[in-house]
């Protein structure tokens, strides 16, 4: 008597579960379609814009985040250094070169899947355009890290592996066609561990 509408009950459990799964699975695993990859740095345009395509809408109401149109800035990610190996805590790492045109640009570190990294206070965990020290010819280098280290130095979450953010604000970076033939700055690996 209870045997069919029992059967029913995990039907309906496995479908619904397995329906929610799959779709947290495929907002998490991107943001869209139309990535620009510049070396290990990764943007994707179109996501704030009108014509962002239905995954890049879901993930931006799934994250609950306000992104920037497209006159406004650019946020470029990086989770590989410029030999494609994941970014991680237990590793120290070079940003060397210059940004494109912007009139301010950010950096932080964040923990892979997640929101911005929550260290201590008295490290630095974002540097910006206005406070990084620059060499002569307007490049800069920013040691990236979980020890500290001389000069321009970026503190990384605990966590690992982890993730770059560089925003551009005020760029025309953002609404230009010319985008792939731009320069970023690399990412090299230094060592790992005390080395």
């Amino acid at each position: 008597m209870f045997r069919l509408p029992f059967l029913i009950a995990i039907a309906l459990a496995i479908a619904f579960g397995g329906g929610i799964w799959s779709t947290r699975m495929a907002l998490d695993a991107t943001i869209g379609f139309g990535a620009i990859k510049l070396g290990p740095w990764e943007a994707f345009p179109e996501a704030q814009t009108v014509d962002a395509d239905p995954y890049a809408k879901s993930h931006r109401a799934n994250a609950g985040r306000l992104l920037y149109a497209s006159a406004e800035g650019l946020v470029f990610t990086a989770a590989v250094d410029d030999g494609n190996a994941p970014l991680t805590s237990a590793c120290h790492y070079r940003i060397s070169g210059r940004t494109p045109a912007a009139r301010l640009w950010t950096l932080y570190a964040t923990s892979a899947g997640g929101p911005a990294a929550s260290a201590q206070s008295d490290l630095p965990t974002a540097l910006n355009s206005r406070t990084v020290l620059r060499n002569a010819d307007g490049s800069f280098d920013i040691a990236v890290g979980a020890s500290a280290e001389a000069g321009n130095w970026l503190a990384v979450p605990g966590t690992s592996p982890f993730r770059l953010v560089l925003t551009l604000l005020d760029t025309p970076t953002a609404g230009s066609s010319g985008l792939i033939d731009l320069a970023m700055p690399g990412i090299k690996k230094i060592g790992c561990g005390n080395a």
